[in-house]
């Protein structure tokens, strides 16, 4: 190692540091930035109670086992029905971007 200057010794640090978060895909999202994108959601869902507005209560999903369809609770599942919608609530998949998406469940998970 006595050969290896320092600029490859940072290229290997970078390396091991950046692998994780390449090989787990995108990164979580923004809480902060989801509460503002939940702002859409709001006349639909309530974020802090389980009561029905005209869709469900959004509070605790993460915590539970499955959705209102009986899908199992996950980022894929959530993220499949803000894109597809249901059950009267229309899909955003073109009405959000991926980063609003990913800020969106990571508040949601905040619930």
């Amino acid at each position: 190692m006595s050969g290896m200057k320092p600029l490859g010794i940072m290229s290997v640090c970078l390396c091991v540091a950046v692998a994780p978060w390449v090989l787990a895909g995108a990164p979580n999202g923004n809480p902060a930035k989801g509460q503002k994108v939940f702002g859409q959601c709001a006349a639909c869902h309530n974020a802090d109670s389980t009561e029905i507005k005209m869709g469900p209560g959004l509070k605790g999903l993460f915590k539970k086992a499955k959705l209102k369809n009986g899908q199992p609770v996950s980022e894929s599942t959530v993220r499949t029905r803000i894109d597809e919608g249901g059950g009267g609530m229309p899909g955003y998949k073109d009405m959000l971007t991926d980063g609003e998406k990913n800020d969106l469940i990571a508040y949601l998970k905040t619930l």
